[in-house]
Order: structure tokens, then sequence, then C-alpha cells
């Protein structure tokens, strides 16, 4: 079955470097992130995971945890990470999952599900679509799917950012313009009438057009 934004993230079980997991008992009442990769010790994945272990406390202050994942086994893993801290700078303090067998994988429609084999002897070719980013809710919903090529880096401020408007629209009736950043001006959503805007904003707002009415960002 093909996952869409809004579908339960699928559950799962597996060895990660920091042991043994439940998926949806981990994330528990966060937020979290799980971004794959292809094959260990390859040259923009190093790049990503530092980058990622770098920006870890952003996601922690808006109650999000971070999970990466690799098809490979624990023990590759712990060498690479060794690599990815000397190279970047960053030591990864957030789990990776093992995919050994290509269950997450297979799970995510990163892989056919009829995909054969293990890890042994795979290649990050034939991995090339396990290049995925999810963001999953409290409520253990998928809220956003991104999959990106091999030779192209993530860009995990342009994720931090979709996570501030995710986690600012659920609270509020409100949606992010494009390119908005965390302070700027908002949309009211069009469901919400002029007569109940004025309870809920009381400063006003800019009326462009009917449907798009500007205001500023809410504040808890």
């Amino acid at each position: 079955m093909l996952l869409r934004i809004n579908d339960v993230a699928p559950d799962f079980t597996a060895n990660t470097t920091m042991g043994a997991i439940r998926f949806h008992e981990w994330i528990g009442d966060s937020w979290a992130i799980l971004f794959s990769h292809p094959k260990d010790f390859t040259p923009v994945c190093t790049t990503e995971l530092g980058y990622m272990a770098g920006m870890e406390s952003e996601f922690a202050k808006r109650n999000c945890k971070v999970i990466g994942l690799s098809v490979d086994p624990v023990a590759s893993h712990s060498g690479w990470l060794k690599d990815i801290e000397e190279t970047q700078g960053n030591a990864v303090k957030y789990p990776l999952i093992a995919d050994t067998d290509l269950t997450v994988a297979k799970l995510y429609n990163m892989l056919p599900a009829d995909e054969p084999g293990t890890s042994d002897g795979r290649t990050a070719a034939t991995n090339a679509t396990v290049r995925s980013v999810f963001i999953i809710g409290p409520d253990k919903k998928i809220k956003l799917m991104l999959t990106y090529p091999m030779t192209t880096g993530r860009n995990f401020d342009e994720i931090l950012r979709v996570l501030d408007s995710m986690q600012l629209t659920a609270k509020y009736k409100v949606a992010t313009p494009v390119n908005w950043k965390n302070g700027e001006d908002v949309i009211i959503v069009p469901a919400v009438s002029d007569s109940e805007a004025k309870e809920m904003f009381p400063e006003g707002w800019q009326t462009i057009k009917p449907y798009l009415r500007k205001v500023k960002q809410p504040s808890a």
C-alpha cells in the first residue's frame, strides 16, 4: 500500500546503534523525523548525518526526536559514525536503524514490497530510493514525505522550517505563505470567517483578497 500524508506511519521493531526499539513506542508523545540512507560510508550521506547531529538540539527544543536509517548492520554503522564525527565535527547522538532485512525500507515504500534479499551484496545504486525524509506527528501520522536523489544533499534547515510551520498551524487556524520563516506574517485559513477571525485575532489583519488574509504570527 502506498503511503500518503496523514496515513499512520507504519510501526516496526528494529535494531539501532542505541539498542532495539519499537518505533511508535520510541516516538511517544513527540514529533519525529525519520531520514534514510542507501548505504554506510557514502559521501553525501556522511555530510547529512553530521549536519543533522549539529542541529539535533534545535529539533529537541521543538519536542522532535531524530532517527536515521541505513541499509547496513549496526557494526558497519558504528564505524561510519566515527568517520562522520572525524570529518564533520559533530558526534551523532541520535539512533541509526540497521535495516539489514529491508523491512523499514519496504514499509515506507522506499523499496518495492517484493524486493528480495537482505543488505548483503547491495550497493548504494540498488538502494538509491532509500533517500527519504518523513516527519511524523505525536498522533503517529505522516505529516511530510520528501525523497532526494543520491547526488543532492538534503536541506535540514528547510526541514526545521517545515516543522516550525506544521507545529504552528496545528495549534492555530493559520497557514504559512511561500518562503515563510518563523516570526513572519501568516495566513488566516479560508475556513475561518471574518467574525471568527475577530475573536481569534483582535489586533486585526490585512485583507489582500477575501481568501487571502495576512496576520501577525500568533504566539503562545
